[in-house]
């Protein structure tokens, strides 16, 4: 059983999907949601940099509270965001990792699969990926 899972998290249902499989299915002692953005996109002015959490972590926080659990949230940066999850879990001794198969809608939607792929082949720990999930 897992004592330390992650959750990839962007605005997307998938990631939300992913959160809800976390909270609802995994009992790991702590769950932490992170936000991974390219070095690149944070010098370049990107819409959410490390030092400000993204709106979608209020919607993080709330559906962790309708499975009465609490969530630990990060903004962290990489030189991709694949690498940058991958950096995390290995410095945070996270055992497992439940994502989203697909990002935001549009170009994102084709780099955060990409992600999804990038750090299921790459990862050392068990990864859990979400395709979609129904929202009430």
């Amino acid at each position: 059983m897992p004592r330390h899972v992650l959750v990839p998290m962007d605005d997307s249902e998938t990631a939300r999907a992913a959160l809800e499989h976390a909270l609802e299915w995994v009992p790991a002692e702590r769950v932490t949601v992170v936000h991974a953005i390219d070095d690149l996109e944070a010098d370049y002015g990107g819409t959410v940099s490390a030092d400000r959490d993204p709106d979608f972590f209020d919607d993080a926080r709330a559906i962790a509270d309708e499975n009465d659990r609490t969530v630990e949230t990060a903004v962290i940066e990489g030189s991709g965001p694949a690498d940058a999850i991958l950096e995390y879990v290995d410095e945070a001794d996270v055992d497992a990792i439940v994502m989203g198969s697909e990002g935001k809608a549009g170009v994102s939607r084709v780099l955060l699969g990409s992600v999804a792929e990038a750090v299921t082949r790459r990862a050392t720990i068990p990864v859990t990926i979400v395709s979609r999930g129904e929202r009430e």
